[in-house]
């Protein structure tokens, strides 16, 4: 019997509102979002990204342990406190906490110490003991010893802080900190990431005199920063280019910037300085295919945002860690795991490496000399 125009109507109407107005309807609504991603520069378009490096821990996960398991919820970033023997660090719940090192790690204790009332990234002591805090809601504000919070600053040039994020001092009391971005706020970084514009900013307060200065602009969501240890010079990250900058701050190229590190093997977060002659450099992820297509095609990035905003988080980290460079930039090591993700930065303490993150509710500890990283000469 053959088929009625009527029976062919009422086959199509489902197939119509099941599958064609849907993708019609996602078509359009990509086309008319007014997010527009960017190129980026030329520069990070030509340069290659190292995979590997002289040593190597490829199972970092396996020889470690957590540190406050369960009583620290994303522990951004990390500053030890040699005197008192305590870590301190910011969490996503808005607090502070103070969590004693020692052995084993089950006899550590944590304190929450105070809360900032919003969220606390970098963290650094100044030359009284004294707290000094990026929060990337409220701004850079220092901590005193009575608990008691003091905003210091929290905008420059008539911009307000959107993202504080990176923060050290140097020997003279100087605050050196980031400003990741003045568009977007902590809960949009993605949206930063993937607009390729460079809303960061690098900027210091002068504790004497109150004021902020604007040291550099037009920066890619600049993250961890650290005095270097002849104090002539910043090193801070760019995490959307995965590389490290340095910004000299006395001498001859006082005010000028040059590259520092300009082939991570991830995307870069938190430095510090140990003391011993190497920068620890928290890598949030190793880049991905897809973060590949979009480096070089804006349209796959707005593809990306859409989802971000419309399904939520992309989940394409792998292989979190954190690298070892010398004072010179070359990459020294890199301990890292399949199983890590967002991993935020890395200090090491005697023996021992501690890193934070904005994934676990964990601090983790690697003993470098149980695990250490192994001389290698694979390329991959």
């Amino acid at each position: 019997m053959p088929h009625s125009k009527t029976t062919a109507l009422s086959w199509h109407f489902p197939l119509f509102f099941t599958l064609i107005l849907p993708i019609a309807a996602a078509f359009i609504l990509f086309w008319l979002d007014p997010f527009q991603p960017v190129h980026f520069p030329d520069d990070a378009m030509s340069r290659s990204i190292v995979t590997t490096a002289p040593a190597l821990n490829e199972q970092m996960r396996r020889g470690s342990e957590a540190l406050a398991e369960g009583l620290v919820e994303g522990p951004e970033d990390l500053v030890y406190d040699a005197a008192e023997g305590v870590i301190y660090t910011g969490c996503k719940d808005g607090w502070i906490k103070r969590v004693t090192v020692k052995e084993p790690v089950a006899n550590s204790t944590v304190e929450s110490f105070v809360r900032t009332g919003g969220r606390p990234l970098g963290v650094a002591l100044d030359r009284n003991g004294e707290l000094i805090v990026a929060d990337a809601d409220k701004g850079l504000i220092k901590v005193t010893r009575e608990k008691k919070l003091e905003l210091l600053t929290d905008e420059s040039e008539g911009l307000k802080f959107r993202i504080t994020d990176g923060v050290d001092i140097a020997d003279d009391g100087t605050i050196y900190f980031t400003d990741a971005s003045y568009k977007y706020n902590l809960s949009e970084f993605m949206f930063d990431i993937l607009e390729g514009n460079p809303y960061g900013r690098l900027l210091s307060y002068n504790p004497s005199t109150a004021h902020t200065a604007l040291l550099a602009s037009r920066l890619y969501f600049p993250n961890g920063v650290v005095v270097s240890p002849d104090q002539q010079s910043l090193i801070f990250c760019e995490t959307v280019l995965m590389r490290c900058r340095k910004y000299y701050i006395k001498g001859p190229k006082r005010g000028t910037t040059e590259k520092f590190v300009d082939d991570m093997p991830g995307f870069p977060d938190n430095i510090r300085y140990d003391g011993d002659g190497h920068y620890w450099i928290g890598l949030g992820s190793a880049p991905t295919y897809v973060w590949e297509l979009g480096r070089r095609y804006p349209i796959v990035r707005k593809a990306m945002a859409m989802m971000v905003k419309y399904v939520g988080r992309l989940n394409m980290e792998k292989n979190g860690g954190v690298v070892a460079v010398d004072l010179e930039g070359n990459l020294i090591a890199h301990y890292y795991d399949s199983a890590f993700s967002f991993i935020t930065g890395g200090i090491k303490i005697g023996n021992h490496l501690y890193c934070g993150s904005v994934h676990y509710p964990f601090i983790i500890r690697l003993d470098l000399s149980k695990s250490p990283a192994i001389p290698t000469t694979k390329h991959v």
